[in-house]
């Protein structure tokens, strides 16, 4: 018997080599700035630059924004930012080199494109919300934490983790 077994046309790289490579970014990091990887902060400079530039006197008055706010600094000059800017353009030309680049939403079956991109905005912005509260999003709390043998780290990754598979079941039909 013949068993026909399609052949997957994209090829992606062995989940353990990238998490090595992840694993020595986040040491060389550490060795360059002194600090871990993390991308919530560069969205926190987006926010309080578009909050200072909205609405100034706000932001001058509001002890969150004022404290990122210097005379003659963006609060977008920061190595966050371009690492976060770095991720989005080179996810773009990875996905272009790999023929893997495609503007669709993808989606169960059993919801619209619309419920899709609603419930990932919501979900989205409940982790914004979370990596503030937490103070670092999965990759500063989580990943550079653990990196330093942090316990804040593992709680962390445990709690994101623990969370995911808690709720799953829930909010299952809205990728199968």
């Amino acid at each position: 018997m013949k068993i026909h077994i399609e052949e997957n046309k994209h090829v992606y790289w062995n989940p353990y080599f990238g998490g090595l490579l992840l694993g020595l970014l986040i040491v060389f990091t550490f060795y360059i700035t002194g600090r871990g990887l993390g991308a919530s902060g560069a969205f926190k400079s987006s926010v309080v630059t578009i909050v200072d530039d909205i609405a100034p006197v706000h932001a001058e008055s509001n002890a969150y924004y004022d404290r990122f706010i210097k005379e003659g600094d963006s609060p977008m000059n920061t190595w966050l930012v371009f690492e976060a800017l770095g991720i989005l353009i080179g996810g773009f030309i990875s996905g272009a080199i790999s023929g893997r680049l495609k503007f669709f939403v993808q989606h169960s079956p059993k919801i619209t494109s619309k419920t899709r991109i609603i419930v990932a905005l919501i979900g989205g912005t409940l982790f914004g919300f979370g990596a503030q509260i937490a103070r670092g999003c999965t990759s500063g709390a989580g990943l550079s934490g653990m990196a330093v043998l942090s316990t804040g780290g593992f709680i962390t990754v445990l709690a994101i983790f623990g969370s995911a598979f808690a709720f799953a079941y829930f909010f299952r039909k809205f990728w199968i």
